[in-house]
């Protein structure tokens, strides 16, 4: 541990590592007490696309936590960053909330629902089979078929929901056309936020409580990592892959014990 804790950069999911739904989990305030106190670079890094940068700073401060917005970076920012390197000035189909459509206004693509470059898909709950009709004719007409992130299902208050893996997955099938996924455990996100932290892959660590996007990310990146089992992973379903993670803690105030 005290080679975890002199790391100087640390990478966080949030859903099941910070909190679960609107419940803080145990030893989550500490934490972050203690990276402000030795001064450490950190970054919220969550594969959902719903919330805004502001919305969830919020949500953390209503939850007694105190954060700058800078501290986050999530699934539709790193989407919207990677269509504006591949399309400048582009257009898009999105079906997602406001965290999505806020990214991808913010570097200059527009809203189209006739001949877009791109079909655009995150979190949502208003998620419908009219969306995913316009949206499968769109990609069999030409649009690109762009997910924010691989997760199939994501934590919420009593339970799981489906994620953007799931909600895509229809289009996909309709069109046989295989979406570009961004968000984590793509290497793009983790480059992202190694930049943004200004450290190298050994100086940091990333903590979450997914083997499928975390960890896998944190290994193809070569990054150490953290599985935390307050999330969806299990001691026993953490058998179930091909690789494993450096350190295993029941919760994220472990790192600090």
């Amino acid at each position: 541990m005290k080679e975890l804790i002199a790391k100087k950069g640390f990478i966080c999911d949030m859903d099941g590592v910070i909190y679960h739904g609107s419940k803080l989990l145990p030893g989550a305030k500490p934490f972050v007490s203690w990276l402000k106190k030795e001064n450490k670079e950190f970054l919220f890094l969550t594969n959902n696309s719903s919330k805004t940068r502001k919305e969830l700073q919020i949500k953390l401060a209503g939850l007694g936590i105190n954060v700058e917005e800078k501290h986050f970076y999530t699934s539709a920012l790193a989407t919207a960053s990677f269509l504006r390197k591949q399309c400048p000035g582009g257009s898009a189909y999105v079906i997602g909330d406001a965290g999505l459509t806020n990214a991808m206004y913010n570097v200059g693509f527009s809203m189209n629902n006739t001949n877009p470059d791109y079909v655009v898909l995150g979190e949502t709950r208003t998620y419908n089979y009219e969306m995913m009709e316009k949206a499968t004719q769109l990609v069999l007409g030409g649009a690109k078929l762009i997910g924010c992130n691989y997760d199939v299902t994501g934590p919420v208050d009593g339970g799981i929901a489906p994620a953007t893996r799931a909600l895509i997955s229809p289009i996909e099938m309709a069109t046989g056309k295989n979406a570009y996924f961004v968000g984590k455990p793509n290497p793009l996100m983790m480059s992202h936020g190694l930049n943004m932290l200004g450290v190298e892959n050994n100086e940091a660590a990333i903590i979450g409580d997914r083997m499928d996007t975390d960890i896998v990310a944190g290994i193809e990146a070569d990054i150490d990592t953290v599985l935390v089992l307050s999330g969806v992973t299990s001691p026993d379903t953490m058998l179930d892959f091909a690789y494993k993670p450096k350190y295993v803690l029941d919760g994220i105030g472990d790192v600090i014990k």
